[in-house]
């Protein structure tokens, strides 16, 4: 288990039902494995966004990864992408089926059921890489 960024984040997790948590846990360590190999990720910064667990890229090659429970649909809980990017769009027509989306910003998972691990990794790398990507399909023919 990778050690929480901070007390504050440490607290947010324990804060969660038992049952929660641990899928939770699980998506948190999907991310830090994500990160650690996807390339040009780098390290991740853990921290709280808007009162979720959030992962960004410490070298500004992604986006911001969040994920949270919320009380009010207790059967399920989600994670949430920038929705000011074309993540969620890209995850729609790669994974029609794999995932139930929320609008453009989350994934949002039941918790009776499996999180498709391959998928949603993908996902969460082309997250942590969305800049690099952008930057690439910006630069001129003979600078790749």
């Amino acid at each position: 288990m990778t050690p929480f960024a901070s007390a504050t984040v440490a607290a947010k997790f324990a804060a969660y039902p038992p049952h929660v948590r641990a899928k939770l846990l699980a998506l948190r360590e999907l991310v830090f494995e994500t990160a650690a190999t996807a390339e040009g990720v780098g390290d991740i910064e853990e921290s709280l966004k808007w009162g979720e667990p959030a992962y960004a890229t410490k070298n500004k090659s992604g986006s911001t990864v969040r994920m949270d429970w919320k009380q009010q649909h207790p059967h399920q809980y989600a994670m949430y992408f920038n929705c000011q990017t074309t993540l969620i769009e890209t995850f729609r027509t790669i994974f029609p089926t794999d995932f139930k989306f929320d609008g453009n910003r989350a994934l949002v998972f039941s918790l009776e059921e499996e999180v498709p691990k391959i998928g949603l990794a993908m996902c969460i790398a082309a997250s942590f890489t969305y800049h690099l990507k952008k930057k690439a399909a910006k630069a001129p023919k003979g600078s790749r």
